[in-house]
């Protein structure tokens, strides 16, 4: 039988879809090599940060993956639903539970004008979870058996267990199809935007590809992708009209927006705030310390001084808004309780406290304001925080490197189910976006579990126990909820934030964005 959940995808795609994060300021900017024309014209987009890199399977936040979505497609992607749709794919269809035959669409090409072909996805899928890979998804994606080529326009895939949540990981922006011809220095994608031109830490310029498969899309000529270093800066852009379109709109602006005649906002809540630890020696390495931090702080100070009150506190599992499963369970969470905080860290062996590092950036002031939050409150039970605040390159590099004690992080799912948190837990993948160190069997059993469970109660009471071991392990401590928002000009059109966790998928809206 075929998973319940999966759509229609032989049904054409789209209405609208969106993208990622990231910063710099309003410069004054050279002209660039696009020019805009009649109907046309170039999209100006307000990036948070400068790409670290454009690695197509590599995940350094959303402004890299913003970009990496207009170059690179997979075989799936969203529609401004946050329904599955088909891209390289034209349709998929389940012979058995673990067999997907994917058929390609006969006018997909690279942007060097070469055909898509099965072969391409094979070699594309096989770079993700060769021996050696660094790929965001190697670890998702070890499901898969076997990717065939049927045919040049055929791929068969077959996975070691039915899954709920596959055709989703395909339609992640770290899972494009890239051509075998690509290099390290020289990826070839099939995406709506070819690279026109770019100057490192400032802009990224790009082209409307010609032949990009679907005839009517992309509807702008080209973007300019302008980084800006500070959130206040990239919204005064906006607000003298030097950009269009921008992605985290500073919380503090979002009252300005709201009353604007000329400009507009599309938010979710979605993305979450969390801390992370170094387990591998020192105070984080007790889980008892770790439980001492979940009740040390008060989430909604954090709301307040971070979000402008744009947010809801986060006190257990981040199941995100649109799960399919109600997991909410009041005995297995952090509320603020400094009593119950100073006594786990007097049974872990710290009475009086500890000195210790703690880890945000300057690049984004959500960062760093909610690194000041827990600051003083990690204060108040004796640990001691010195920040450490990088820039957002330095501070991917730290975090991977487990160069820290406690770090600030925010993030999303890829999708709008439990499982999305996969990538965040699971120990065979260790990133950034994971405690250094932490390593969990029971944790890592039942995120495989509930993957490989197709029927929905089933699936419910797994996650239900992810509940629990993720409190008692304490793999990181939620924060809160963020609402996010991009903001742009009144007249902007098609632009959509996609719900929830797919908001760092809301790039794929830029295809049907139009400049009125």
């Amino acid at each position: 039988m075929t998973p319940s959940h999966l759509p229609d995808f032989n049904a054409t795609r789209r209405t609208v879809l969106i993208s990622l994060s990231a910063g710099v300021v309003a410069l004054a900017m050279p002209q660039g090599t696009l020019a805009q024309t009649a109907g046309g014209g170039v999209l100006k987009f307000g990036l948070s940060t400068f790409p670290p890199t454009l690695k197509p399977f590599d995940n350094t936040g959303g402004a890299a993956n913003t970009v990496k979505l207009m170059l690179y497609r997979g075989l799936m992607g969203y529609d401004a639903t946050g329904k599955l749709v088909n891209e390289i794919a034209e349709s998929v269809a389940w012979s058995n539970p673990t067999t997907a035959v994917f058929k390609l669409r006969p006018n997909a090409v690279f942007h060097d004008g070469s055909p898509v072909t099965a072969a391409d996805v094979v070699f594309s899928l096989n770079e993700i979870t060769k021996q050696g890979s660094s790929a965001y998804l190697k670890s998702d994606l070890k499901i898969i058996s076997a990717v065939e080529a049927v045919d040049d326009k055929t791929v068969q895939i077959t996975l070691k267990a039915p899954s709920a949540i596959f055709l989703d990981l395909l339609a992640s922006y770290c899972c494009p199809v890239i051509s075998a011809k690509s290099t390290d220095s020289d990826v070839i994608g099939a995406g709506p935007f070819t690279l026109k031109g770019s100057e490192k830490g400032v802009f990224i310029e790009l082209a409307r590809f010609k032949d990009y498969y679907l005839s009517d899309q992309p509807h702008v000529d080209g973007i300019r992708f302008i980084a800006y270093a500070d959130e206040n800066l990239r919204y005064a852009a906006l607000a003298a009209g030097d950009v269009d379109l921008i992605e985290y709109l500073p919380w503090t602006q979002f009252d300005a927006v709201e009353a604007s005649k000329t400009l507009k906002m599309k938010t979710t809540l979605g993305p979450f705030m969390f801390l992370l630890f170094n387990v591998t020696d020192g105070p984080f390495a007790n889980a008892k310390v770790r439980q001492a931090v979940g009740y040390a702080i008060e989430r909604q100070d954090v709301v307040d001084a971070a979000f402008a009150g744009r947010g809801v506190p986060l006190y257990g599992l981040p199941n995100p808004k649109g799960s399919p499963f109600d997991l909410s369970d009041p005995a297995h969470e952090w509320k603020y309780d400094v009593d119950k905080a100073k006594a786990l860290l007097a049974e872990a062996g710290y009475p009086n406290g500890f000195e210790c590092r703690l880890l945000a950036t300057a690049t984004y002031g959500m960062h760093q304001d909610t690194a000041s939050v827990v600051q003083a409150y990690l204060a108040a039970i004796g640990i001691n925080a010195t920040l450490d605040l990088p820039d957002w390159g330095t501070r991917v590099t730290a975090g991977k490197e487990g160069k820290y004690n406690i770090a600030v992080h925010g993030t999303s799912g890829n999708y709008n189910d439990p499982d999305a948190l996969w990538s965040l837990l699971y120990s065979g993948n260790p990133s950034y976006l994971q405690s250094f160190g932490f390593k969990s069997a029971r944790i890592d059993g039942l995120l495989e579990q509930g993957r490989n469970e197709v029927d929905p109660e089933k699936r419910k009471t797994i996650y239900q126990q992810l509940v629990v071991a993720y409190y008692e392990e304490v793999p990181q401590v939620p924060l809160n909820w963020r609402i996010q928002a991009y903001a742009m000009k009144q007249s902007v059109e098609g632009f959509e934030q996609l719900p929830g966790f797919l908001s760092g998928s809301s790039a794929y809206a830029l295809d049907e964005t139009k400049l009125g």
